[in-house]
């Protein structure tokens, strides 16, 4: 099947080069050459212009999968490609925008006669290699035209869902991530309490850590993570205290607002 990615940093490219590996023709795209070149000696159509880009489609309706960061450069990306694409077409994103705003631009991939996708992408740097956990909004049809390519993203044991129409796929990542800075909250404070306890001082986090991740009803991929930075760095000295505030905690406490949920996490 073919689909093209516009981006290809650490999200976009692995994923391009995930589906290059299963068979698939990838027209990539990226602002930087580098990115493009290194694609493109894997096996991928290289475009260096938007016009390179949608040009490098050999099917129609082309599957334009778009992987940069939230707010403008997804509006712009999208402008772009409502502009140089042809009714039918289908526009992803697979970025984190606000749901609300992603009604919106759906409304206005419409009025172009093209089709619009939000896919909720969750799996990190690791997703190339295990799959991407995927939360997809689209109308059934949709969904299913890009089911090959939403399938072999995915880990090979699931990871994929369709929530339902347009917007809800960004909405459940949304949430996604809010339980995600939940999680790691507890995790950093269940350790300090362990880490600062005057009566059995001494603990080795790394090998608490690492019986936690078997058999213990707290096991996760977030712990796994937390495993191997304790290995790696005992002290956590090289792990900022802090994540940056990209939007998704606050946007998953305004929803909980909006629909009388407590979320005091």
């Amino acid at each position: 099947m073919e689909i093209g990615f516009v981006g290809l940093g650490r999200m976009g490219g692995n994923m391009a080069l995930r589906l290059l590996k299963r068979g698939h023709r990838v027209v990539a795209f990226d602002l930087s050459a580098e990115a493009v070149k290194r694609h493109a000696a894997e096996g991928a159509v290289g475009a260096s212009t938007w016009e390179a880009f949608v040009g490098g489609f050999e099917d129609r309706p082309r599957i334009m999968w778009i992987m940069v960061p939230a707010g403008d450069p997804t509006t712009q990306a999208i402008n772009q490609l409502i502009e140089l694409g042809d009714p039918g077409d289908i526009i992803v994103d697979g970025g984190n925008t606000n749901w609300k705003i992603a009604l919106d631009d759906c409304a206005r991939v419409r009025r172009k006669g093209m089709h619009y996708m939000d896919a909720g992408t969750s799996g990190g740097i690791w997703g190339q290699e295990y799959g991407y956990c995927l939360m997809v909004g689209a109308e059934q049809e949709i969904y299913d035209r890009c089911l090959p390519i939403l399938k072999d993203l995915a880990p090979d044991d699931g990871g994929l869902v369709r929530t339902g129409n347009e917007g809800s796929g960004h909405f459940v990542k949304m949430v996604h991530n809010g339980v995600e800075y939940g999680l790691m909250q507890a995790y950093a404070e269940g350790f300090q309490v362990m880490k600062m306890s005057r009566s059995f001082p001494g603990m080795d986090m790394r090998a608490i850590a690492e019986a936690w991740r078997t058999g213990s009803v707290v096991r996760s991929w977030l712990l796994d993570l937390i495993a191997r930075g304790l290995s790696q760095d005992p002290e956590l000295t090289s792990i900022k205290g802090w994540v940056e505030d990209t939007g998704e905690g606050r946007w998953t406490v305004e929803a909980a607002i909006d629909e009388s949920v407590p979320t005091p996490v």
